[in-house]
Order: structure tokens, then C-alpha cells, then sequence
């Protein structure tokens, strides 16, 4: 595994900075959590993480969904921050 793995404070201080972060214990290969930061012309007026199904997903190519982390997600040491 070359992926630096680091824990879940890591990983949202950089999803805070604009990067995409993912755990490799996940069953569901490929989703990515990210943050949104609403503008002046977003619907939402206080930020949000979400998460993001891959592009080949076979039901849910390209969704986004609002994410509230887990307590395992919490304390898990296996995230990996992406771009």
C-alpha cells in the first residue's frame, strides 16, 4: 500500500482545505468525502461534508450525498487524503 494513511483529524483538516479524503476500510470502493463551502449563491449557507460515489458506480454513478461521520469513522487511522 503506498497511500500515507493518517487519522480522522488529518483528514479533515484537509477535506477543510479543498482535498477529497477516503477510508480504506470502507466496504463501498471508491467514495470520497468533500467539503462544500456554500457562496453567495448556494442554497445552503453553512458548510457540509458529502460524500461522492464514483463515476462507475452500477446505481449511483456520480451521486452526492450530505455524510455525517460515524464514531468508527471518528477513530479510525486508516483515512487517506486524495488531490
Amino acid at each position: 500500500m503506498s497511500e500515507k494513511l493518517v487519522d480522522f483529524s488529518e483528514a479533515l483538516r484537509a477535506v477543510k482545505d479543498g482535498r477529497a479524503i477516503q477510508r480504506i476500510g470502507w466496504n463501498g470502493t471508491g467514495l470520497k468525502v468533500k467539503a462544500q463551502i456554500p457562496d453567495a449563491h448556494s442554497k445552503m449557507s453553512l458548510p457540509y461534508l458529502y460524500i461522492e460515489y464514483p463515476k462507475d458506480h452500477k446505481i449511483y454513478p456520480s451521486a452526492k450525498c450530505p455524510w455525517l461521520a460515524s464514531q468508527t469513522d471518528i477513530m479510525s487511522n486508516d483515512w487517506v487524503v486524495l488531490f
